[in-house]
């Protein structure tokens, strides 16, 4: 079965309703797509030391990891703004250890699907 854009969105859209965010009350999920065919879900969950919180994309990351998978197809993101939600800056960089540069990011709004790369949020990514 094909993932297509719409249902990562839905996945992404699930794993929003488990958010954790009594502080911000700003809800957002991910889901991502391995290459080996499996969605990896996944939602912020905050902590009262705000340091301490992780966001949806690297909840969604670590869950694939920790299973095995490192090579990645494609990433949606979501949240209750309304607008659409843009990958902090840290989890771009996180994002950038595993991603080659030709994974789609799907970010949703009230007007539909917006794609982007990798290098639309972080040009100049750290690596060693």
């Amino acid at each position: 079965m094909e993932i297509t854009k719409e249902k990562l969105i839905g996945c992404a859209r699930e794993a929003m309703q488990m958010s954790y965010s009594p502080y911000s009350h700003f809800a957002v999920g991910a889901a991502l797509l391995g290459k080996n065919g499996q969605v990896y879900k996944g939602c912020n969950i905050e902590n009262a030391s705000f340091g301490a919180t992780n966001c949806a994309e690297r909840t969604a990351l670590f869950k694939a990891v920790s299973e095995g998978c490192h090579e990645f197809v494609s990433i949606a993101i979501v949240s209750k703004s309304g607008g659409l939600t843009f990958p902090c800056g840290i989890c771009c960089q996180v994002l950038s250890e595993f991603f080659e540069g030709n994974e789609e990011i799907y970010l949703e709004s009230p007007e539909g699907i917006s794609t982007y790369k990798l290098a639309d949020f972080l040009p100049h990514q750290f690596n060693l």
